[in-house]
């Protein structure tokens, strides 16, 4: 029976590529709409613009959560802090929250330096408060709950990217009995499949290249961080989520081998994981309710 007390979560892809230049793929962020907040993991490159393109004013995200400090998951939270603060942005009044682990703190005291001069003048000249420009940080030595309020519990877990990438965290965030697991960037770690056992919607990162380049050392350095379609398919096997969904597809070829096509990375998959999968575009959006819908490109 249909919770009628509770509204369904909705998720928007809004960036789901890669350090890759793509106009078609903005990197790494993903909203999550539950209970009145609007939570942003991650601000990849183009992240303000896809806020606008999903009629989102950026002044209404109330919390950032980052996963880890690779560029293409950070490098548009410049864009996305003064834009919320600016009229066209939504006028951001009240100071922003991000959360992530040890060295959130860091990158958010150089933004706040490196910004301080526009922040001055625009303070001055344009009168915005400067409270709009404010940022509560929390950084988190350790994993466990990083959020909690009216019946939201975010938790954050660790997940292998490669011995020199750490921290390197996923999320889980749990409503109303309903589960959505964005697990970061991942090199086939299998504690993600008993994180996301029976959730309803599991974000997972890939890399892969056809056989004949997987030997040469640029190659082979950049997929020791990724997971393999196969790896993907056990994961998603052993968790059952009502939905797979892949994000930040590292697809990487050469002359005469062009990187795999997204038909042959599910084909891949398939062989082993018969379940529901789709592979994400930008600002695809989930809704979560008594089952999950997807809604293609705003």
């Amino acid at each position: 029976m249909k919770n009628s007390n509770k509204k369904p979560i909705i998720v928007t892809t809004l960036g789901t590529g890669t350090p890759i230049l793509n106009p078609n793929r903005a990197s790494q962020s993903i909203l999550v709409e539950v209970a009145g907040y609007k939570l942003l993991f991650d601000t990849g490159r183009n992240v303000a613009t896809r806020l606008k393109q999903a009629n989102i004013p950026p002044a209404l995200v109330t919390d950032v959560f980052f996963t880890h400090f690779h560029s293409d998951h950070t490098v548009g939270f410049a864009d996305f802090w003064l834009s919320s603060w600016l009229p066209a942005g939504g006028a951001r009044s009240v100071p922003l929250n991000v959360s992530g682990p040890a060295g959130t703190l860091n990158l958010i005291e150089g933004h706040r330096i490196a910004f301080d001069d526009d922040i001055k003048i625009r303070t001055k000249d344009q009168g915005l408060p400067l409270k709009g420009v404010d940022i509560n940080v929390k950084q988190f030595n350790k994993c466990g709950k990083v959020f909690d309020q009216d019946d939201i519990v975010i938790t954050s877990f660790e997940v292998d990217h490669g011995e020199a990438i750490k921290p390197n965290w996923g999320y889980k965030i749990e409503y109303s009995g309903k589960t959505v697991i964005i697990s970061g960037d991942s090199k086939n770690d299998p504690q993600v499949s008993h994180i996301a056992k029976g959730s309803d919607l599991l974000f997972h990162s890939l890399g892969a290249a056809r056989k004949e380049i997987q030997g040469y050392d640029d190659v082979a350095a950049i997929l020791q961080h990724h997971t393999t379609p196969v790896e993907a398919a056990k994961i998603f096997s052993n968790s059952k989520p009502k939905l797979a969904v892949l994000v930040h597809m590292v697809l990487l070829g050469k002359p005469n081998f062009p990187p795999m096509s997204k038909q042959e990375i599910l084909e891949t998959i398939q062989k082993v994981y018969d379940g529901p999968i789709t592979i994400a575009e930008d600002l695809m959006r989930f809704e979560i309710d008594d089952e999950v819908k997807v809604v293609p490109n705003l």
